[in-house]
């Protein structure tokens, strides 16, 4: 769908609507029907080296399953996004690399995880994070993404300030909008002060139009994507609805959301990122 089709840190995809790193990504079975039920990219789970059993939500075979995986899906024109994880900064980084030999257009660093803040701790200082990223940035080809933690010591505007200072495209946050947001789909204009309704308005507003925020959580309808969009979100991901509707569920709010933007006369998704402003 035209509409819906973005660039995200350079690379082409046909929708902003996508998979979260967890839910339907981890075996090459349920990988291949996500990838033909939706145009979008796919989003593998997260992964270290030689896999994990635990924790269950880490639980994965290993790099080199995955790298097997992105190289199948690569011969096909498939856009794919890896998820990195590891105990140590060496291990990051030689995933990292592994991923983007095997093909991968984007690779998602997943500093945010419990296990990954425990073992390697990115985020005990801003020098520490620095010296991480940069590792990766110079050891790879593809896109960097940096999904960052939901509650941080730090300001949205140093870690944006840095990742844009190390060349990293993308950050990936949190759509943690409130649940009694009111917003008119039309005019964009939140109810109420101006403020900061998410941590992904937070890092679209910091970025300055140099870091593009991919936005995580409360997606399940087009309606919520479009509101995400409107919020500074480039792309979403998609995680409960996924596990309850299995993988049309990408498919149903990559429609929907491009019946609203017909409905409000917008030709694209670019008309509508971060535009959304308060009546006061």
């Amino acid at each position: 769908m035209e509409r819906t089709s973005i660039r995200l840190g350079g690379v082409a995809l046909n929708s902003s609507v996508m998979n979260a790193s967890g839910p339907h990504s981890a075996e090459r079975g349920e990988i291949f029907e996500l990838s033909a039920r939706h145009n979008g990219a796919i989003v593998f789970k997260s992964c270290n080296i030689a896999g994990l059993e635990a924790p269950e939500n880490l639980k994965n075979r290993g790099v080199e399953h995955f790298a097997g995986i992105a190289r199948e899906l690569g011969g096909r024109g498939k856009p794919v996004i890896a998820s990195v994880a590891g105990a140590t900064e060496d291990e990051i980084v030689t995933v990292a690399a592994t991923l983007d030999r095997a093909g991968v257009k984007i690779v998602e660093l997943n500093l945010a995880d419990d296990y990954v803040q425990k073992t390697v701790a990115p985020f005990a200082s801003l020098e520490r994070l620095k010296a991480l990223i940069g590792r990766v940035r110079g050891a790879i080809a593809a896109a960097v993404a940096v999904k960052v933690p939901p509650r941080m010591d730090y300001e949205p505007r140093a870690i944006a300030d840095l990742l844009k200072a190390l060349g990293v495209k993308i950050a990936v946050c949190a759509n943690d909008l409130p649940k009694d947001l009111e917003i008119d789909l039309t005019t964009g204009m939140v109810k109420g002060p101006a403020r900061t309704l998410s941590q992904t308005h937070a890092f679209f507003q910091v970025g300055e139009g140099l870091l593009e925020v991919v936005a995580v959580g409360g997606v399940n309808s087009g309606r919520d994507a479009y509101i995400a969009h409107l919020t500074g979100a480039r792309a979403v991901g998609v995680g409960s609805a996924l596990i309850k509707e299995g993988a049309g569920a990408l498919g149903r709010i990559d429609r929907e959301l491009d019946e609203l933007l017909a409905a409000h006369g917008k030709a694209s998704i670019n008309e509508i990122i971060g535009t959304s402003g308060f009546s006061g």
